[in-house]
């Protein structure tokens, strides 16, 4: 990252809008182009600079290209994190630059309603399956209860929910976590997550395309990890474990929540369930081989199908702040 770049990547006021408006959430190339009011291949050239200068990321969904500010904490990415703030601080005391900026903001609410618009159009069409299969389980407030009380009152850090649907756990879980990263490898439901997660601040929540069984992630990068309704998509089960295993530190914790064994054989073919279920001796195995300590499970009674909550806690000496920053 050269600091020349930088200062030449500033040496536009599109692009510093275009930082302004990435630092409000993840946006599409085209996404932009609709707020600024210029050509999508105009715009797309402003941002290859921002990229090349290290001020901005590019994720590709699909078709789709993402962009948005780098991610991680101010000491893993100092110099596009002063940015930020040298930016915030000329809209404070610019008047000319911050009404320019508001009038994007206000734009961006068009596109925050075409994606809530996609998401209750994508409900519309499935809520007759989910309402089946809601019918067969505890209500979701009462799992949502029971999974905040086991997790308790401790902070969660960086959270990763794999397999986040429509973002629910993410959002919330949120107000407990430092960052939340959240996975889900169907292209459509990272848009309705989007559209559920993007009032909250863009540095705290990421969205990324990716499958369990190959995490797009480093080592140690999280301490609590989520599989939420997940896990029974897995024909192999073991090595999703064993991949939330790797991406979790010493000390960190795993929460699933999934369904007891059961017997619905037509759940493999209304709603492609790979697994029937788990008993709590086969996730203990699963839990154990992946090098996590087990708690017991909370089982929630009262419906055909009982869910339960398994939490278990990576095997290690737990990584302090400081030992991380040194090892950085």
């Amino acid at each position: 990252m050269s600091v020349d770049a930088i200062f030449r990547a500033l040496a536009d006021p599109t692009r510093l809008r275009i930082l302004r408006l990435l630092g409000t959430m993840e946006l599409a190339v085209g996404e932009l182009a609709q707020v600024l009011g210029q050509s999508q291949p105009r715009v797309s050239r402003h941002v290859g600079i921002l990229v090349d200068a290290g001020l901005a990321e590019r994720r590709r969904e699909g078709s789709w290209v993402f962009l948005r500010t780098p991610g991680g904490t101010d000491s893993a990415t100092p110099l596009p994190s002063a940015v930020t703030r040298l930016l915030a601080t000329a809209e404070r005391e610019d008047a000319e630059f911050a009404a320019q900026c508001d009038e994007d903001r206000r734009k961006l609410s068009s596109i925050r309603s075409a994606r809530e618009e996609t998401a209750q159009g994508y409900f519309a069409r499935h809520a007759d399956e989910w309402d089946d299969l809601r019918r067969l389980h505890s209500p979701d407030r009462l799992v949502e209860k029971a999974l905040d009380e086991a997790l308790g009152d401790a902070p969660l850090g960086q959270l990763l929910d794999i397999g986040t649907g429509t973002g629910r756990m993410a959002e919330l879980f949120a107000p407990k976590a430092e960052r939340i990263v959240a996975l889900d490898k169907s292209l459509e439901m990272l848009r309705i997550a989007r559209a559920k997660l993007q009032h909250l601040p863009a540095e705290r929540v990421e969205l990324v395309q990716g499958d369990f069984t190959d995490l797009p992630f480093a080592a140690q990068q999280f301490d609590t990890v989520m599989l939420h309704q997940v896990l029974h998509f897995a024909q192999d089960p073991e090595i999703a474990l064993a991949e939330a295993a790797r991406v979790t530190r010493p000390g960190g914790r795993i929460a699933i929540i999934d369904f007891a064994a059961h017997d619905h054989e037509e759940l493999r073919e209304r709603h492609a369930h790979a697994r029937l279920g788990f008993s709590d001796r086969q996730l203990k195995l699963l839990l154990t081989e992946a090098g996590f300590s087990s708690q017991t499970p909370i089982a929630l009674e009262g419906r055909e199908l009982v869910v339960k909550i398994w939490i278990g806690q990576r095997r290690g000496t737990p990584v302090t702040a400081t030992r991380r920053e040194a090892s950085a």
